[in-house]
């Protein structure tokens, strides 16, 4: 069912449960009201008598709209007016219409039996919002585990430390260290046989 509701020079159309926000009404939260100026009720397609009907609510809150500027300006006077004000407002919740009063909600069975009997009966426990199993967590689905980056072989993923105990490397004998250090003169001469000239080289004599 359905009704019009004139308050505070407006109409709201308003069903049982409903919340609506109107211009202040005295009273506090919890008081209740009764709004008599019903403009039109129906239930669905049928229209019904207004004659005595009456909308009975609840205040929920006072509350305040939002922050309006009001600014006013004279050119060429010198004259500028700023102030702000908000609307206070009455939040309402709709409690009947007449007699005719808002459904309540039956709640579902699993969440009216407590866990302890959801689990001696064998049905699995609601989730709690807000909380992730640990299965959920392991990986992007459930029930399939993440891959590891790490390599599989332990061989690859330890690799064996060389010992204290081992013995250095010879030091490279004499004639050895000779021959490396004539191989490195002989590439050098072969290198600078091709290079360009220096730019700083002598420079030709001027012409008389």
């Amino acid at each position: 069912m359905f009704a019009v509701v004139r308050t505070g020079g407006k109409q709201y159309r308003v069903h049982p449960g409903d919340k609506i926000v109107v211009e202040k009404l005295e009273g506090n939260a919890g008081d209740k009201v009764t709004l008599g100026d019903v403009v039109l009720a129906g239930d669905g397609g049928d229209l019904k008598k207004t004659d005595g009907l009456t909308v009975a609510a609840e205040i929920v809150a006072q509350a305040k709209g939002d922050k309006v500027t009001v600014f006013k300006k004279r050119r060429r006077h010198n004259y500028r007016r700023k102030k702000g004000h908000r609307q206070q407002h009455t939040i309402l919740k709709i409690v009947a219409i007449g007699d005719h009063k808002a459904e309540k909600k039956a709640a579902p069975e699993a969440e009216k039996a407590s866990p302890a009997e959801a689990s001696a009966k064998g049905a699995a426990p609601a989730k709690q919002k807000g909380k992730i199993t640990p299965e959920e967590g392991a990986g992007d689905i459930a029930g399939k585990p993440t891959e590891s980056p790490a390599p599989s072989k332990e061989a690859e993923a330890n690799p064996p430390a060389q010992s204290v105990d081992a013995p250095p490397k010879p030091a490279p004998s004499k004639a050895e260290g000779k021959k490396s250090t004539g191989e490195a003169k002989t590439t050098r001469a072969a290198s600078t046989q091709n290079a360009a000239p220096a730019k700083g080289g002598a420079k030709k004599s001027p012409k008389k």
